[in-house]
């Protein structure tokens, strides 16, 4: 009894390998390249740690003006000094007045 023997072509054994490398392919790039992939993730890393670097500087020049702020408050100095300081921080005096600059 004759057996036959059905030669497989060599194309059809390399489509199913060749399809899983291009699925894999796909999703291996944009895991890398995609919006939420790693090179993506590593750019909202340095944003966000530059932003926390701003925050801190700005959190420290905000607590010294809010430090100043209460040093005007009502009770804590009085209004002839409260006047002195503005005068010299904005350099002006009225007409009435005599300036002597001393240096």
């Amino acid at each position: 009894m004759p057996v036959r023997i059905r030669k497989r072509k060599s194309l059809t054994r390399f489509i199913a390998p060749l399809a899983t490398m291009m699925i894999l392919g796909y999703f291996g790039f944009h895991a890398f390249n995609g919006q939420y992939g790693i090179r993506a993730h590593l750019a909202m890393q340095n944003r966000m740690d530059k932003l926390e670097q701003h925050l801190a500087e700005r959190t420290i020049v905000r607590e010294k003006l809010e430090s100043r702020v209460s040093l005007l408050r009502t009770g804590s100095l009085e209004k002839d000094m409260v006047d002195q300081y503005v005068r010299s921080q904005l350099n002006m005096a009225r007409d009435d007045e005599v300036v002597l600059i001393l240096r």
